[in-house]
């Protein structure tokens, strides 16, 4: 199985290189150890994959939506990667117990807290769960941004290779200041996160999370 993931990972490194430019140099900054949640903007379908293989051979781990298994080759890709199904909508106690499993034991998980993709590249409003996992599991929150991907399908068609932009932040823990982490403040700790997203980001992309000059750091300690 592992050198099957090897093998998919190279093979999407040199794919997308092909493709794509991508600016890799970001990535240096990702910790080569230690429990860690990346946080990241969720456009389409090029993200996770191009995360998963470039960070290697450190263990990416990555929730995604469950229905992604409904498409077989999805389904065995996201398995390859030990990915985590999640019911979205719901309070997936499953998901969050393997979530807390994965960073226990010292590997990267993978978060969208948007929860679906936006396809134009906008941020859209983050959703509490991330919250509850950092929270329960203590571990550092590192935001990483992309953009440039939601133009792949249109610069495939004139056969350009699409830049792939990437920004990476500076890493924090949440931090409920003592109070009883209710829903609405989950909510909250989630949008302080995105505008963490929000301020790496190119003001175009910033989408629901324009107001960010200061970003709201009531809830988030930094290092």
């Amino acid at each position: 199985m592992i050198f099957i993931r090897t093998f998919v990972s190279w093979f999407i490194r040199a794919g997308s290189g092909f493709l794509c430019r991508i600016e890799r140099k970001p990535l240096a900054k990702v910790p080569e150890r230690g429990p860690l949640i990346l946080a990241i903007n969720h456009i389409g379908s090029l993200e996770v994959p191009l995360f998963a293989a470039f960070l290697q051979p450190r263990r990416t781990i990555a929730l995604a939506k469950i229905e992604t298994w409904n498409n077989t080759l999805m389904g065995w890709l996201f398995d390859l990667w030990e990915a985590v199904p999640i019911r979205r909508g719901e309070f997936d106690l499953e998901a969050i117990r393997r979530c807390l499993i994965v960073l226990k034991a010292g590997s990267m998980l993978v978060v969208a807290p948007e929860g679906t993709r936006s396809y134009h590249g906008r941020l859209q409003r983050g959703q509490p769960g991330i919250s509850l996992i950092a929270l329960r599991s203590g571990s550092p929150i590192l935001p990483i941004v992309h953009w440039g991907g939601e133009h792949f399908g249109a610069t495939l068609r004139h056969f350009r290779r699409t830049d792939f932009r990437i920004r990476v932040g500076i890493p924090f823990t949440l931090d409920a200041r003592g109070q009883k982490v209710t829903r609405e403040i989950r909510q909250e700790m989630a949008d302080e996160i995105m505008y963490q997203l929000a301020v790496i980001m190119p003001e175009e992309y910033r989408g629901e999370y324009q107001d960010c000059d200061p970003p709201p750091t009531k809830y988030l300690r930094f290092s």
